[in-house]
């Protein structure tokens, strides 16, 4: 019996595969730091709420500062009133990086009826 599971994995595992179910295009060096960048610093205040916490800033996406590089570089850099800001905690190519990663979330859906 364990054969049979093994094969039906591997028959599932090569038919994902030829419909083209992996990513498109994997993250680059830099989207990959951005994106461990932004899960020490950013994700705690800016991810959709699980359970009981509580979202503090908005969910980021390549959207995000009207889907403009500069703007998003001078938040993160800068902060807002209710933001700070990380140019003494972040080097200048950490924040690109960071950038680069936000360019590659996709916005996230009206929910339905609204």
């Amino acid at each position: 019996m364990g054969r049979g599971v093994w094969m039906i994995a591997l028959v599932l595992v090569v038919s994902l595969r030829a419909a083209g179910a992996e990513p498109a295009s994997p993250l680059d060096d830099k989207q990959v730091l951005g994106m461990r960048l932004f899960n020490q610093s950013c994700r705690v205040c800016h991810t959709k709420p699980q359970l009981t916490s509580s979202i503090y800033g908005p969910e980021l996406s390549q959207i995000s500062a009207g889907g403009q590089d500069a703007v998003m570089r001078e938040v993160i850099s800068n902060g807002t009133p209710r933001m700070p800001g990380f140019k003494y905690h972040f080097e200048p190519v950490q924040i690109e990086a960071i950038v680069a990663y936000l360019k590659t979330i996709p916005a996230a859906s009206a929910p339905a009826g609204k």
